[in-house]
């Protein structure tokens, strides 16, 4: 079996589908766990069924990588918001069948090449604090803590701590 070769590029517009297909199966599993079921399950449905708009907002960056000519991670990415001169990655996310693949890795690549060819020298995100497959993977990227921490609200009215990570790109 071959090593599997990864293709990055900028999402389109007939890639809603495909975005909300791998941001609600990786968000189930790595975040659902946290919720009540139904909490969950309506978070599920919509993340689903946002990346169409998102898409056509174009307020950010959204990158789509592919492994064998199938759709298997995103990352969406635009100025920071809260730190200037930085950029903000706002999500990462892979399916859980390509975990393990290389893919993150190849996004993540991606993802700072692009950075760096618009001029960003620094970038921020955040994850949550109690996500160990998460945190393990940023700081294999090369990412370390900032040292800062909020509460996130999804929107159950139970915060979640987040902690920062931060970069050179």
């Amino acid at each position: 079996m071959g090593e599997v070769k990864f293709a990055v590029r900028r999402a389109g517009p007939g890639d809603g589908d495909v975005l909300g297909a791998i941001h609600a199966a990786a968000w189930e599993a790595a975040y659902a766990p946290f919720f009540t079921p139904g909490f969950a399950a309506a978070g599920i449905s919509s993340r689903r069924a946002r990346w169409h708009a998102r898409l056509a907002a174009q307020d950010s960056t959204i990158l789509l990588a592919e492994g064998d000519g199938r759709p298997m991670a995103m990352s969406v990415f635009r100025p920071s918001s809260t730190t200037p001169g930085l950029a903000e990655i706002l999500s990462f996310y892979s399916h859980p069948d390509s975990w393990g693949t290389g893919v993150a890795a190849a996004l993540m690549t991606g993802t700072l090449e692009h950075l760096r060819a618009d001029g960003v020298t620094r970038t921020h995100l955040w994850t949550l604090r109690d996500t160990p497959r998460s945190r393990r993977f940023y700081t294999k990227a090369g990412f370390t803590e900032s040292g800062a921490t909020r509460p996130y609200d999804f929107g159950d009215g139970n915060p979640l701590a987040q902690v920062e990570y931060e970069r050179g790109c």
